[in-house]
């Protein structure tokens, strides 16, 4: 467990994301006289231009520390923390505050675990955003690498890979219009089965057996309403996801997506993917079905093809029926075909994730974006840790290089990033894509350069205030049921943000 005491809350949260990178799934406490192995304790001064800053690690040796072999900005700021716990901030100032408590606690991290982190101590989910913004100021790329080496700590490998995704991402979306355009995001939040390391909204659709025209016909609602509201905008792209959006039957796939068509207009969409995500929902006649409607892009997700690890974690499919249906996929007409793999899922290790991605190299998808495991609080991994263990659950920067090359390999090129906290490492998500082959409303939804407007149980929009560079929310309830009862209150809330 670790500790931290502070005379001040303003930047717990900050201190808290990076004492998790270091001790990846350890709680926390604030409790003074817990049984700590680690204690951050900090104090600003009243004047708000001091910080005291202490890592104290009672059975703990440190770790010895080769400053010859640090970056500069890490060793000046290594031996500053020898010298005085303290250090000048300007309190009022919350950006630069908040980014020399982080550098100070990461060098005593360091100095404790004989640790470095390749992302140094950036903890947010959108290391790219930083990279285009700068590039749309103006800044070349040696700018760019200099103000993340100083500010974040930031590896040169992940700085090159966030300036090449930077790169990408703004030729990519040079024709979309931030200002009037929009995306549409339809949840549907049903699976065949939930998996181990799930935390999205999604339900058995085997208990919805002769109900899921309840929820179509909220749904059909909400996106009435969405479709008049927006009436004159151009709409980009559109996004089924979930869940499972294929766990539907084909008659119900057939009729939202009637629906979505004849209440919204196609005539600017640049892109309508659909997650067909789990092999055991995809049947000929539900292909059938997303291409006569012009779906240009599906998912196909095994997540790993490892046998084994496909039982521990709920996948009632097999490695070959993945194959079966990626072929029939390109059977029916699919051109663009993306392959989610997650690293780091129990009992895996570099084996594993090399006998996935030859199999993936087999089958040579349109696109592969790989996750590093990340486990939420809602995941079954979380809440019932007692039952699984036994099981080793970690990742390495050698299976992410491992997938990073493979990708490469087959012409795939990375053209989005993002990261979460409680990740089996401290790494990143990345999609790789065939030239012409990348998602934009990936791309999007992480840069935030776009209004998407979510329907469904689950889903969120964000609205993008362009002239004021800010974003606000609205939620929908995340159970089916009282999605359904509460679809009013559901338009409600858009109707207050949009």
């Amino acid at each position: 467990m670790t500790g931290i005491f502070l005379n001040d809350s303003a930047y717990e949260q900050d201190i808290r994301e990076l004492l998790m990178a270091f001790y990846p799934g350890e709680a926390f406490t604030h409790q003074q006289g817990e049984d700590v192995f680690a204690a951050v304790e900090g104090s600003v001064s009243q004047d708000g231009t001091r910080f005291c800053l202490r890592l104290v690690c009672p059975e703990q040796t440190a770790a010895l520390v080769r400053t010859d072999e640090l970056e500069p900005q890490v060793r000046a700021e290594y031996l500053a923390s020898c010298e005085s716990p303290e250090f000048p901030v300007n309190y009022e100032d919350r950006f630069d505050t908040k980014n020399k408590i982080k550098r100070r606690l990461y060098v005593l991290l360091m100095a404790a675990t004989g640790k470095t982190l390749p992302w140094g101590t950036l903890t947010g989910i959108r290391p790219a955003k930083i990279a285009l913004t700068k590039l749309d100021q103006g800044e070349t790329p040696e700018d760019i690498a200099r103000y993340m080496k100083e500010t974040y700590f930031t590896s040169d490998e992940k700085i090159a890979l966030s300036i090449e995704i930077a790169r990408r991402e703004r030729q990519l979306l040079s024709s979309i219009d931030y200002r009037n355009g929009f995306s549409l995001y339809v949840g549907i939040p049903f699976c065949p089965t939930t998996c181990l390391y799930c935390s999205f909204t999604s339900y058995p659709i085997g208990k919805w057996q002769g109900r899921t025209g309840e929820y179509l016909n909220a749904l059909y609602q909400e996106l009435d309403y969405v479709a008049a509201k927006k009436k004159g905008c151009a709409l980009d792209t559109v996004y089924f996801g979930g869940g499972t959006p294929t766990s539907l039957s084909p008659e119900d796939l057939d009729a939202l997506i009637t629906r979505v068509k004849a209440v919204f207009d196609f005539s600017t969409v640049k892109e309508f993917t659909v997650e067909a995500g789990r092999p055991d929902s995809i049947t000929m006649e539900k292909l059938r079905v997303l291409k006569r409607h012009g779906v240009t892009r599906i998912s196909i997700n095994p997540q790993t093809m490892n046998q084994e690890t496909l039982k521990l974690i709920g996948r009632r499919h097999t490695v070959e029926d993945v194959r079966e249906k990626f072929f029939m996929a390109r059977e029916a007409g699919f051109d663009n075909i993306n392959m989610d793999l997650i690293i780091g899922l129990p009992g895996e290790d570099e084996d594993n994730v090399r006998v996935t991605m030859e199999a993936v190299r087999e089958l040579a998808p349109d696109s592969v974006t790989v996750h590093s495991l990340a486990i939420k609080r809602a995941a079954r991994l979380n809440t019932m840790k007692e039952a699984y263990r036994d099981y080793r659950i970690s990742g390495t920067q050698e299976m992410i290089d491992l997938t990073a090359a493979c990708a490469r390999e087959m012409g795939l090129e990375p053209y989005y990033l993002y990261r979460q906290k409680n990740m089996a490492g401290n790494f990143e998500n990345v999609g790789y894509a065939a030239p012409g082959k990348a998602c934009i409303y990936n791309v999007l939804i992480m840069e935030e350069r776009q209004t998407i407007i979510g329907c469904g149980a689950g889903t969120t929009t964000k609205r993008l205030f362009p002239e004021e560079n800010r974003i606000e929310r609205a939620e929908n309830v995340k159970d089916v049921e009282q999605y359904i009862s509460r679809i009013e209150e559901m338009i409600g809330r858009k109707e207050r943000l949009l």
